[in-house]
């Protein structure tokens, strides 16, 4: 199986020293934004040696100009004159993130806006900063299969509809039916929006709301409780490719999972520290096998399970330092179409973009590494 084609295939010199020719066609160096030498072009894989590598750390997007292609007017200017270029932070305190077709989409709960990398252009920009669709506090955050930008924003208590290039399009929701709106959650067709309402501690309105594409109110799933279907806390969603809501019921430590239609399906997790566990989880997505990643801030990973609740993996860890593939308040995760993962970290201010390695590519990472 060949590597998916990506526009994050900028250069080649990560890879020519692990010499991994597969790997050449589609993975870019990390920039690198520190004074600190390079210990090792040694990448960084999950799981580790000496079980085969299906994930490998791609790039780390921090500042607009990680993506800016830089034209040779600039590059001589900075040689003659012996500048360097000043590095730019794109995050005040990163949330969550969306990803789709190169389009990188990160809100920001400080800066009350969406940052957006668009890859194949290479150019960033931000959205949510005019009216109508001036954002507030923006949480959650999820794309339809046309593209368009579906913004969860916890004090204007509404969901905001953009286009990809953040023109405003309508509002889902509004305040008298919404308490905390802190996540979305959108089918492909875009004919059917969950929004998830948190509520807060002194209410019993813990719950979702799924509305159709026209945002009208369809039904609402579950209250405050420990039940089947019920919440405590519930933070974000994500729908799967065969339309399977699923929850992050926070407060009670769980994932849970309903039909399109709200019918209680499954749940699995506890509160604890063992693999499987959550402590503090903080983001949810799904790719198009049906796994389900949940990202944990205590932990600092990302834990990865199949669609029954079977845990399949992990990737990341703590970190004190701002070190490749370490973590110290993991935020969002997001899927792409290709498979590759995006991990936000609020104490770095980093979006990791996280690469899934093919069978073939796996086998020879073990062979080269070994």
């Amino acid at each position: 199986m060949m590597p998916i084609a990506h526009p994050f295939a900028l250069t080649h010199k990560l890879l020519i020293a692990i010499g991994t020719a597969a790997l050449l066609t589609s993975c870019a160096p990390l920039p690198d934004h520190s004074d600190k030498p390079v210990a090792s072009l040694r990448p960084v894989i999950w799981p580790e040696l000496p079980d085969q590598p299906r994930f490998m750390l791609e790039t780390t997007l921090r500042s607009p100009d990680d993506i800016r292609t830089r034209d040779e007017t600039e590059k001589l200017r900075d040689t003659l004159i012996g500048d360097k270029p000043k590095f730019t932070p794109a995050f005040n305190k990163p949330y969550q993130v969306a990803a789709r077709q190169g389009m990188l989409y990160v809100t920001d709960t400080k800066s009350r806006l969406v940052h957006v990398f668009d890859i194949p252009h290479r150019t960033f920009f931000r959205m949510g900063l005019r009216k109508p669709g001036t954002l507030s506090k923006p949480i959650g955050i999820a794309l339809d299969g046309d593209g368009n930008v579906y913004v969860a924003d916890v004090s204007a208590r509404k969901v905001f509809v953009y286009d990809s290039l953040g023109l405003y399009l309508k509002e889902i929701g509004i305040p008298e039916e919404l308490e905390r709106p802190t996540g979305v959650a959108v089918n492909s067709a875009g004919t059917r929006i969950y929004v998830v309402d948190s509520g807060g501690i002194d209410t019993a309105l813990h719950r979702v709301i799924a509305y159709d594409k026209e945002g009208h109110k369809l039904f609402t799933i579950g209250t405050r409780g420990i039940q089947d279907g019920q919440f405590n806390l519930p933070t974000l969603g994500a729908v799967a490719p065969d339309g399977t809501l699923y929850v992050l019921d926070a407060g009670n430590f769980r994932v849970q999972a309903f039909d399109p239609d709200g019918k209680f399906l499954r749940k699995w997790g506890q509160a604890g520290n063992a693999p499987g566990n959550f402590s503090r989880p903080r983001g949810i997505a799904v790719d198009k096998e049906g796994n389900v990643y949940v990202t944990d801030a205590a932990f600092d990973n990302v834990q990865i399970f199949n669609a029954q609740g079977q845990l399949l993996m992990a990737m990341g860890g703590p970190s004190e330092d701002d070190v490749k593939g370490g973590y110290a308040l993991m935020g969002g995760v997001a899927i792409d179409e290709t498979g590759r993962v995006y991990l936000v970290d609020q104490a770095f201010s980093k979006l990791d973009v996280i690469r899934h390695l093919s069978d073939e590519e796996g086998k020879r990472l073990m062979t080269e590494l070994k």
